[in-house]
């Protein structure tokens, strides 16, 4: 952009922008002459993607801000008056909740009386709660539409803005684009808000806060395969709890207080606070976030340690080890859980006839195996539990058919029954607590159990490598990086010659051998190639559809009955030697 073009643009905003502090902050950029920033920040909008928004806060067109979030919220507003769902007296109503992010609480302010200025009744939460809580309000409270302000397990200068439909899932095709359509169009002279009072007045705004709390609480509980387990020997558990200076405490230690599990929480990381002081990443999939909770829990000899992120819908744990700690990854957990639900229901008499498990591409495939021997229906999506939500959808269409029980994907995300429609940390807490208990009292471990499993359907490890590609030009690096694999794929990884590419985008799986190309499995079209290798390994690959990285999956597994020992230094072997292609072709494509 030249100088004019980005004075411009910044006029446009700061007279638009109702937030002084941001408007501020714009005006002193222009007067410093700050080009480099003010381009970075005026060069695009801020993308309204098919989940909604997120990026770095602050103003400019290009940045989260109450003018980016009110425009969004304009043409979501305009969409819900056009196409969402009507209460019977012929109403629409939106959901509105927060994390404990900067500007959290501003923003979804913004976005509440955005939709009251549409005449739309906004229910809003009255202080910061978990994004599960969000899903499971917009279906409780039978609304249009819902929107959670957070940026998840980002770090502190990102917030984000994610869309729900009035099913209390995340937005999908066909109204994820015609969303986006209508916020394109919005201009700034097209933003309609109103002021709080003048919106508490005409009872378009109202707060929510306890009783929806005691309602999703009973939710949690509804979902327990072995109640009475629980409460007779939940204090037999204890745990150490970590939530990550998020919004999961109170209701994580409210359910496990309830059911007499002994919560012990990491007291430097209980408070919410959006600058996560004392973890680089406020993520469990990320080891070093778990250090204060690994901690505590050797020095309370805890039996499980658990990490939800902050806005509460990922779960990590650790388990005992011998004398120490172990993490399970979330493939594991995801192995885990869909052992203990489907096996114990399926012996308690209390599975459904025809019971439907669903996975992403990207999770390991140990699980279909796992729930394919309970006779579980697998089915596999896209990553993203909207996806995974899209299925429960359309099984509800058929009554009488198969039944959704459990799903999850492999960044730690898990979704047990059907009241909530996004991952769920505190009922997976709840659950995972309880398989502890289970297996507890047939005399093995949790630990013990993923071993007794690896013994019966192989020794499976995974690997995720992730690369980002931030400012102007990393769209354009990973744009490159795609389609190069698409059109010159490498012949092997790690050795192993590549037997099949499945091409999300286009639908289609070829042979590499026979050159021979087939439909490929019906997936919504991503921007997503898996390649399947000759030795079982699986290599996955995708750009972020929220932050500017690309991913790489490594999958590789062994023939079951192997030695666990001999097993995990065949895939670690495998593994290794994929990486090691898979950074040879990152390095260069970004030269």
């Amino acid at each position: 952009m030249t100088h004019k073009e980005i004075r411009e643009a910044a006029r446009v905003y700061i007279d638009a922008e109702q937030d002084r502090v941001f408007a501020d902050e714009v005006q002193t950029l222009l007067e410093r002459e700050k080009w480099d920033e003010l381009s970075d920040r005026f060069y695009t909008d801020l993308e309204f993607g098919t989940g909604g928004l997120r990026g770095v806060i602050g103003g400019g067109f290009n940045r989260m801000n109450p003018f980016v979030i009110a425009r969004a919220t304009t043409g979501l507003a305009r969409y819900t008056l056009e196409a969402g769902e009507t209460r019977p007296d012929g109403s629409r109503a939106a959901v509105i909740s927060h994390d404990n992010r900067r500007y959290s609480r501003e923003f979804s302010l913004s976005a509440a009386l955005v939709f009251a200025a549409h005449g739309i009744k906004a229910y809003l939460v009255e202080d910061l709660r978990p994004t599960p809580v969000l899903s499971f309000a917009v279906r409780r409270l039978n609304a249009s539409v819902g929107v959670m302000v957070t940026a998840s397990h980002n770090p502190p200068e990102y917030n984000g803005y994610k869309v729900y439909w009035h099913d209390g899932a995340q937005i999908i095709a066909p109204d994820d684009e015609r969303i986006i359509d209508r916020v394109i169009a919005v201009t700034p002279a097209e933003i309609r808000s109103m002021t709080k009072e003048e919106a508490l007045e005409k009872d378009l705004l109202e707060y929510i806060g306890r009783e929806m709390d005691d309602a999703f609480v009973a939710m949690v509980k509804r979902q327990s395969v072995q109640p009475d387990l629980l409460r007779e020997k939940g204090r037999e558990v204890t745990a150490v709890y970590t939530p990550l200076h998020g919004t999961g405490a109170p209701l994580v230690e409210r359910v496990l207080g309830e059911l007499g599990v002994n919560v012990i929480t990491v007291p430097e990381q209980r408070e919410p606070d959006s600058e996560f002081p004392t973890v680089e990443f406020p993520n469990p999939e990320e080891a070093s976030a778990l250090e204060m909770a690994l901690e505590l829990g050797r020095r309370e000899n805890a039996d499980i340690v658990i990490g939800t992120d902050p806005d509460a819908d990922r779960l990590g744990i650790a388990v005992p080890d011998g004398r120490d700690l172990t993490l399970i990854t979330g493939n594991q957990l995801g192995v885990l859980l869909a052992d203990y639900i489907l096996g114990q229901r399926k012996r308690l008499g209390t599975l459904p006839a025809q019971p439907v498990f669903v996975y992403t591409i990207v999770t390991t495939a140990m699980q279909r195996a796992v729930a394919e021997h309970y006779g579980a229906t697998v089915y596999e999506t896209l990553t993203g539990f909207k996806h995974i939500a899209s299925v429960m959808r359309e099984l509800e269409k058929y009554p009488e058919g198969p039944q959704y029980v459990l799903g999850d994907e492999e960044s730690y995300g898990y979704l047990i029954g059907t009241e909530v429609r996004d991952k769920d940390a505190i009922t997976a807490t709840m659950i995972t607590i309880e398989m502890a208990l289970h297996w507890r009292s047939q005399g093995i471990s949790i630990l013990d159990r993923l071993k007794q499993l690896w013994k019966q359907f192989g020794y499976y490890e995974e690997l995720t490598i992730s690369r980002y590609f931030a400012g102007q030009q990393g769209k354009q690096i990973m744009d490159g990086l795609m389609q190069k694999l698409r059109e010159n794929p490498p012949a092997t990884f790690g050795g192993a010659a590549i037997d099949r590419i499945l091409d999300v985008k286009n639908d289609t799986l070829r042979s590499v051998g026979s050159g021979r190309v087939e439909a490929g499995p019906g997936l919504p079209p991503s921007n997503v190639l898996q390649f399947f290798l000759e030795n079982g390994a699986r290599v996955s690959m995708r750009p972020s559809g929220t932050e500017p990285k690309i991913k790489f999956y490594i999958s590789c597994h062994s023939a079951p009955g192997m030695e666990l020992s001999d097993a995990r230094r065949v895939v670690q072997e495998q593994i290794a030697a994929i990486e090691e292609d898979i950074v040879l072709i990152i390095e260069e494509t970004s030269r």
